[in-house]
């Protein structure tokens, strides 16, 4: 995705060097901690929220704080007080379907004018209850009061809208900005508005119900009473948009919330669902289906995962896509959304503007007005080398799951047109591989999934010149051309098929003889634009695994290298090895561990029988979320070696939720499981199945193959695990495979 790196990395670049604005120009400074933050987050749709724990937006440089509406905050600052002062936190939490986010909090000593106590603490309770459904944020304020007393009390909200674009919260400094527009004030509500450059207009528009005691463009205040053991609620909407309602707010509160509680609900009934012996796991899984549920937005296509809260709550496509792959086991509803989206936004022409060429897949869509004016190339960006062999692969990796040929017909010439750009533009020089080199220098630098300015560099540290042939990059490119074979062969086109599958094998020769390194062990980073291996261990290797590429001969020396103490810090997989010359455990791809690496990791493992090592993966990676907030993992932390009685050390500005870190503890039963699908012989089969340590007992529920669901059962018997079918009114066939 585009770069998010601190900018304090830049002073670790090799002396001499000079950054480009194209290439700076999209770091995420890191001038505040989202973990200390600790955030709360909700998203429906193309809007998203971030709140400190008392339910509060803060403004102030670098605080990602507000409601966001398609790349612009509607809602910058958001301040509740309590007869002038901030109520102290009781507790704060998230539903566990991310439906809800309640607030607990209370009063803090009210002083009287003689300077004594005039109502002590803890005597007046406040609870915010806060959705947001369709492009809205919703809460509402219940004050009881536990004294003996009546008491008459104030509350105060404090309110503004920036209007500005994510970009600029990022750290970009914009010369121009658009007009903010004068205030529009009634009895009960506020309408802000903002006029950008792009002549688009932007407004976030107030309701309160009841009707506020004083009411300003900045400003609410709320004078009421309160009996002894009595109770009272105040309600505010916050649109995105010029809105009104044809109903009282607190009915259109409980109808709105019940509506976006049962889409939730939906969305997560797609799938099948998850139980073990292990009460955290539990809650680890639960959390990784809530979160891509709420991550994923409702498409004409279907389900697409945005990518992550803060900075990419919007359509990625490489993250997209492995994400879908994660998932696929159990929910094939998102890779048909996916698929279908991409295909729809195929670049269809060139443009260097926005690194297209016919054929390729989107790397990122923003709606912003820096976006619309050209500030930042991402309007509708292309600018991965990646996403378009994924793209393929994930449509054979569909038809394998589900069978569903007829869907995939419909997208055929889109297939098809992404294969030719494999050929055409992807391979750029014509030896054989799939190479990278942007077409403006206002576009990403490195366009593979690590993407910052310095992740792909030699073992002397100097940073790589392009075009780039990454190790992964070859790796998707053969899963995109077996993924062909199995299509042409699906839809009666045998002569295409022996075609795509003979490059292939050709493939695999040819990349063993120009990767692998038998003295690393493992296969080198990338080439070069003169074609000179950039020798460097790196986590890349893994996802060779993970696609067949690698001989078999090959893969022992890899995971041996990928699970050496270099690379395996105890939690996971760092992104390069510490014995390497960029190594830095804090860096955002030179040392830092990810979550859905790490998951594509193990899936490798497992395809070569190394389950063993695959569950070692499995359990770092549950460890590691069970000392993060929510049990949910981030999308990276920092690569420090485990210790014992510690967690990890988080990363600064790591977004969570993030799409595909939420769906590696998903990928990581597969694997474990060595589960594959053969829906032609209705067949689900389970190799060399293996359960990490932490996990006696696993059962799996609503398992779709064909027109069929089933249940089946697993339990850990020393190193074995027994298999059992639960339920006998089907047809499916389940074979264990030693």
């Amino acid at each position: 995705m585009t770069l998010a790196q601190p900018q304090a990395e830049v002073a670790g670049i090799a002396e001499g060097q000079a950054l480009s604005q194209a290439q700076t120009q999209f770091f995420i400074p890191a001038t505040a901690s989202l973990h200390e933050r600790r955030p709360r987050t909700l998203k429906h749709g193309d809007s998203f929220a971030v709140f400190d724990h008392s339910g509060d937006a803060i403004s102030g440089p670098g605080s990602p704080e507000g409601l966001y509406h398609r790349d612009t905050r509607h809602l910058s600052h958001l301040y509740l007080t309590i007869n002038g002062l901030r109520p102290m936190l009781l507790s704060s939490a998230l539903r566990d379907d991310n439906a809800m986010l309640t607030c607990d909090l209370t009063n803090p000593d009210f002083m009287g004018e003689d300077g004594r106590v005039a109502v002590e603490h803890d005597l007046i309770h406040l609870r915010r209850t806060r959705f947001l459904w369709k492009d809205a944020l919703y809460e509402r304020v219940t004050i009881r009061n536990f004294d003996s007393e009546t008491r008459t009390i104030s509350i105060d909200l404090a309110f503004a809208a920036d209007f500005a674009d994510l970009f600029e919260i990022r750290g970009m400094t914009r010369l121009r900005r658009g007009t903010l527009n004068e205030a529009k004030v009634g009895p009960a509500d506020v309408l802000l508005s903002y006029l950008g450059r792009d002549d688009r207009a932007r407004e976030t528009h107030f309701h309160f119900d009841p009707v506020p005691t004083e009411l300003s463009d900045s400003h609410a205040r709320f004078e009421v009473t309160v009996p002894p053991g009595q109770r009272c609620a105040l309600f505010t909407r916050i649109c995105c948009e010029r809105a009104e309602t044809e109903e009282a707010l607190p009915k259109h509160f409980l109808r709105s919330l019940r509506e976006a509680m049962q889409a939730l609900r939906q969305a997560r009934k797609r799938g099948a669902t998850i139980r073990s012996s292990n009460d955290l796991f539990n809650e680890v899984s639960r959390r990784s289906v809530a979160d891509i549920s709420m991550l994923s937005t409702t498409t004409e296509y279907g389900p697409y995962p945005y990518a992550g809260i803060p900075w990419f709550s919007t359509v990625f496509g490489r993250d997209a896509i492995i994400t879908a792959l994660e998932t696929l086991w159990m929910d094939p509803a998102i890779s048909r959304g996916v698929l279908g989206y991409l295909a729809a936004h195929q670049a269809v022409d060139f443009d260097p503007a926005a690194d297209a060429e016919p054929g390729k897949i989107l790397h990122e869509v923003r709606h912003g007005e820096m976006a619309e004016l050209g500030e930042v190339p991402f309007r509708h960006y292309y600018g991965s080398i990646d996403s378009t062999p994924l793209f393929v692969m994930l449509a054979g990796r569909y038809l394998e799951r589900t069978g569903d040929a007829a869907f995939l017909r419909t997208i055929l010439p889109h297939i098809e047109a992404a294969l030719a750009w494999i050929d055409t533009h992807g391979d750029r020089d014509g030896d054989g591989f799939v190479e990278y080199g942007r077409l403006t220098d206002q576009g990403l630098q490195n366009q593979g999934w690590k993407d910052s300015h310095d992740s792909i560099f030699h073992a002397d540290g100097s940073i790589a010149r392009g075009p780039i042939a990454l190790a992964e990059v070859q790796a998707y490119v053969y899963g995109a051309w077996k993924a062909a074979a199995d299509l042409y062969s699906a839809i009666g086109d045998p002569v295409r098929s022996a075609d795509y599958q003979d490059r292939a094998v050709q493939l695999r020769n040819r990349f063993d003889a120009a990767f692998f390194d038998e003295a690393l062990g493992t296969y080198v980073l990338a080439l070069d634009g003169d074609k000179r291996p950039c020798r460097v261990r790196s986590s890349n290797a893994g996802h060779v695994l993970y696609t067949g590429l690698a001989r078999e001969e090959r893969a022992e020396a890899v995971v041996r290298t990928l699970m050496a103490p270099a690379s395996f810090s105890g939690w996971g997989v760092r992104t390069i090895a510490s014995t390497e010359s960029r190594y830095n455990p804090m860096s955002y791809h030179n040392g830092s561990i990810w979550p859905h690496d790490n998951a594509l990791i193990a899936g490798g493992f497992s395809r070569y029988g190394y389950q063993r090592e695959a569950a070692q993966i499995f359990e770092g990676l549950f460890a590691a979320a069970t000392y993060v907030d929510m049990m949910r993992l981030p999308e990276l932390f920092c690569g420090f070696p485990r210790r014992r009685s510690q967690g990890p050390t988080f990363y600064p500005v790591a977004c969570s939720p993030q799409a595909w870190s939420a769906a590696a503890p998903l990928a990581l039963i597969q694997s474990s499981l060595g589960l594959a699908f053969d829906v032609t012989k209705l067949q689900i089969s389970f190799h060399n199945p293996a359960l990490p340590h932490f996990i006696q007992n696993l059962s799996i529920s609503d398992l779709v193959i064909g027109q069929t669901k089933v249940d089946i059962a697993f339990d850990r018997l020393g190193d074995q695990v027994v298999v059992k079918p639960m339920a006998r009114n089907h047809e499916a066939r389940i074979v264990t495979i030693a």
